[in-house]
């Protein structure tokens, strides 16, 4: 198995060109490498209401996840987000019941909202960070301390229409700029492009 790497929740933001959509970002701990993640509503909500440490009226099905596991003996150890294919992220839940440990598949959404409730680590490989990681240089960085600080009146620049006919360099002026204004959601799929022609 390769080498895991920790990874930790940045933020969520809702999808400015997809209805329903958020992108949640995570980053490699004790690095500037951040990796986006397309994820639904359902999904979103889950991980947000966990952050928040917000108490729905009624279980959520993450919740009852919990609950079921807990009542029958299983534990969660951890989660890892162990594959890319054709731009889709895989996951494992890495579960324990009484010493004998096994793996769930699931999506990485649904495995982050399961392993916030459970209060466990989030682990990728340095394939995944090498193929769909987007690295933050210090001054993109300050760029967006900058303009944390500031208002932000202007809108983000919208990808053009056609990115697959757009030629290399210009999509990875775009990333750039995806990254400056802190448009994770953009930036993963301008670097899904960029990936798809390598």
């Amino acid at each position: 198995m390769a080498e895991k790497i920790k990874l930790e929740i940045l933020g969520l933001s809702s999808s400015q060109s997809q209805s329903g959509s958020f992108a949640l970002v995570l980053g490699e701990v004790g690095s500037n490498r951040r990796l986006p993640i397309i994820i639904g509503m359902f999904e979103a909500q889950a991980i947000a209401i966990e952050i928040e440490k917000i108490t729905p009226n009624r279980p959520m099905t993450h919740d009852l996840f919990k609950s079921f596991a807990y009542n029958i003996g299983y534990d969660i150890k951890e989660i890892y987000i162990s594959d890319l294919k054709e731009g889709v992220f895989f996951a494992k839940i890495l579960c324990d019941s009484n010493g004998k440990e096994f793996e769930i598949d699931a999506r990485p959404s649904d495995a982050i909202a399961i392993g916030l409730r459970f209060d466990v680590d989030i682990y990728t490989n340095e394939s995944i960070l090498t193929e769909a990681g987007i690295v933050l240089t210090d001054e993109e960085e300050e760029i967006t301390d900058v303009k944390q600080k500031s208002s932000k009146s202007s809108k983000p620049e919208p990808v053009a229409k056609k990115m697959e006919d757009m030629p290399s360099d210009q999509l990875n002026k775009l990333l750039d700029d995806a990254l400056a204004q802190e448009d994770y959601e953009r930036a993963a799929k301008i670097r899904d492009e960029i990936n798809r022609r390598n």
